[in-house]
């Protein structure tokens, strides 16, 4: 079996993230072979084309027949767009996919203690909404196949070049396809380019939309490079960014606009960063409602996209680091976020102590405690590695909600060397928290409480929180 060749079987295993395992028959010879995104139960179609520590990897190229439990497809963009894997099956099956996934993989890293994540697994916490769900979508401008016409929506499944406009796409509200849609229009019209990333020339990068699921309040921002000004003068640029914005505002939405931004962007990567933000209209955040207390979110700052869910999932955090909780404990909430966590556990501590890379975030963390009117939460702008050496309390109980690629090893180090006896860490990537789990094991932590919480639907990502426990 060479590169080029083409392969067709079922798929008959399927792990984290998101690829199949397909028996291919070759000279009497069963050959295994990797297929990302191709599920358990299907037939598939795929070409060979590379070979990795001795496995075959494949590029799907067709569903040849469903699996049994498979339903239609619920979105007319499920076959182009590469968001939504799971979009084809109940929902029901969708949990099952996802918690024998991360279950297999957290026992494949510590198979001695597969008897520990047994007894600790207490199940998944579904999401609320099941679908229009998110809060946020970063929708990315280019053409729908090379030299095509302009197109505004998500990259196409297993493509970072092509877009596919995704007008109807169902795990965002109508307010998101109304001014993806409306925006998609008024620039058709203008003749404007799209920043193309391998060449570093054009105009139009992103379109950022954020939305309280319970406030209503929308914040919207163009993300473009500075490319602008040799085409047009400063006075033009205003007027077609007014413009825009004018057309947004003619949108009968069902929430309301609370900011509408123009931020700029040249950096080479292809990732929506702030290099000067404009306010086009009204203001620069826009505020949300978490279990009873208000939060101020900032453009660029870490917030859950599933604010349902997300309760649910911050209800089981408090509930593992409070049992049995000591008097006048002092918590550690590390990679904070906008401080959503450490407000809501305030109440049981003597003070929580949050710190968040992002000062924006903090900022906002800072102006939320105050309008809830929380005194005992400080929050500190920085790396969590620099950070803990500058902090003079030390912790009774630490929260731990670090980015996808998890902690830095010295991070956690110096984490595991403070020896408070109750851990809670949640996790937005299994993997990461698989080998973060080795550390623990290693300096006497035990997993004591385990579940899983399903923030995105029709997707293969998943939250897992557990509980830690010194032994």
């Amino acid at each position: 079996m060479k590169k080029g060749d083409k392969i067709e079987g079922l798929v008959v295993k399927y792990d984290f993230p998101n690829v199949g395992m397909v028996d291919v028959s070759e000279n009497d010879e069963i050959i295994h072979v990797k297929i990302k995104n191709a599920i358990i139960g299907q037939r598939v179609a795929g070409t060979i084309n590379k070979k990795k520590h001795g496995l075959y990897e494949a590029r799907l190229e067709e569903v040849v027949k469903r699996a049994d439990n498979e339903t239609a497809d619920p979105c007319p963009h499920f076959r182009e767009c590469g968001g939504c894997t799971y979009q084809t099956f109940p929902y029901e099956e969708q949990i099952k996919i996802k918690e024998k996934q991360i279950l297999d993989l957290l026992k494949r890293a510590l198979p001695d203690k597969a008897a520990d994540i047994d007894e600790a697994y207490e199940g998944m916490i579904e999401s609320p909404d099941r679908a229009e769900y998110r809060n946020k979508m970063e929708f990315s401008f280019g053409d729908e196949y090379k030299d095509g016409p302009l197109a505004l929506g998500m990259h196409k499944r297993g493509s970072t070049y092509d877009v596919v406009n995704t007008f109807e796409c169902r795990i965002v509200d109508e307010d998101f396809r109304r001014i993806l849609r409306t925006t998609k229009e008024y620039f058709d019209g203008l003749n404007i380019p799209y920043y193309h990333k391998m060449r570093h020339d054009g105009v139009l990068r992103h379109l950022c939309v954020r939305k309280g699921r319970k406030s209503g309040e929308i914040l919207v921002f163009l993300v473009t490079s500075s490319n602008w000004n040799l085409t047009f003068s400063k006075e033009e640029w205003t007027d077609i960014l007014n413009a825009w914005k004018d057309r947004l505002l003619e949108i009968k939405t069902l929430g309301s606009f609370a900011g509408i931004l123009h931020v700029k962007n040249d950096c080479l990567a292809d990732a929506v960063k702030d290099e000067g933000t404009t306010i086009l209209y009204g203001r620069d955040y826009f505020e949300e409602d978490l279990l009873g207390l208000r939060f101020k979110i900032s453009p660029f700052s870490f917030f859950q996209n599933n604010s349902l869910a997300a309760e649910c999932l911050y209800l089981k955090v408090r509930e593992y680091l409070l049992a049995d909780v000591k008097e006048k404990s002092v918590v550690y909430d590390l990679y904070t976020g906008t401080g959503t966590i450490a407000q809501l556990v305030s109440k049981a501590a003597s003070k929580v102590i949050g710190v968040e890379i992002v000062e924006e975030a903090v900022e906002a963390a800072k102006e939320s405690a105050k309008r809830n009117n929380i005194t005992n939460c400080e929050f500190m702008a920085g790396d969590v590695l620099k950070c803990l050496d500058g902090i003079e309390v030390m912790p009774d109980y630490i929260i731990l909600d670090p980015p996808r690629d998890g902690i830095n090893p010295k991070a956690l180090e110096k984490i595991l060397d403070y020896e408070v006896e109750r851990i809670v860490y949640v996790s937005c990537k299994p993997s990461s928290l698989a080998r973060d789990l080795e550390a623990f094991y290693a300096k006497g932590y035990k997993i004591k409480r385990l579940s899983m919480a399903d923030l995105f639907p029709s997707t293969y990502h998943c939250e897992s929180v557990c509980l830690l426990s010194r032994v």
